[in-house]
């Protein structure tokens, strides 16, 4: 079993909390409004980084991000876009589709791919809860009959 840490819309703001749930991944995925590299640096320390640029990475440190990407992680592809508005229509191939953006989690399968949006580790956002998200990969050998979870990981609520 893999697995990747999944987080969104930091705004600049790194929780002991949000460290300690994804301690141990062996990969991390931030879904965008990193805002400040800092954050990333500190991430990194945890394991590889994947990151794509959100609506609020504006900076010179972060403006320069990818919109979205795409990755192969423990034999699952992931699609990784910052707002969810934004997924292509065509998703031939991918296993789970991570966003960010609404600051809501969610964890839902739509048409056989895993939608999951890690919500908020940063500053609270109205009354929605503090989170990260979990995903595990079993190690099936077949892609076509992968072992995927994923968890959403409430912080503070």
């Amino acid at each position: 079993m893999t697995l990747i840490g999944l987080i969104s819309d930091t705004h600049n703001l790194v929780r002991p909390e949000a460290l300690d749930a994804l301690r141990g991944s062996a990969h991390i995925i931030h879904a965008g409004d990193i805002c400040k590299r800092e954050v990333l640096d500190t991430l990194a320390q945890l394991a590889a980084l994947t990151v794509v640029r959100g609506n609020n990475d504006i900076g010179d440190d972060v403006a320069m991000l990818p919109e979205h990407a795409r990755i192969d992680l423990a034999g699952a592809t992931i699609h990784v876009v910052h707002d969810i508005a934004d997924v292509p229509k065509a998703l031939d191939g991918v296993h789970v589709v991570v966003t960010g953006h609404s600051h809501k989690p969610l964890v839902e399968k739509r048409n056989g791919v895993l939608f999951v949006n890690p919500g908020s580790a940063g500053p609270r956002r109205f009354k929605l809860p503090i989170t990260v998200g979990l995903l595990e990969i079993g190690e099936t050998g077949d892609s076509e009959d992968m072992d995927i979870k994923a968890r959403i990981v409430t912080l503070i609520d």
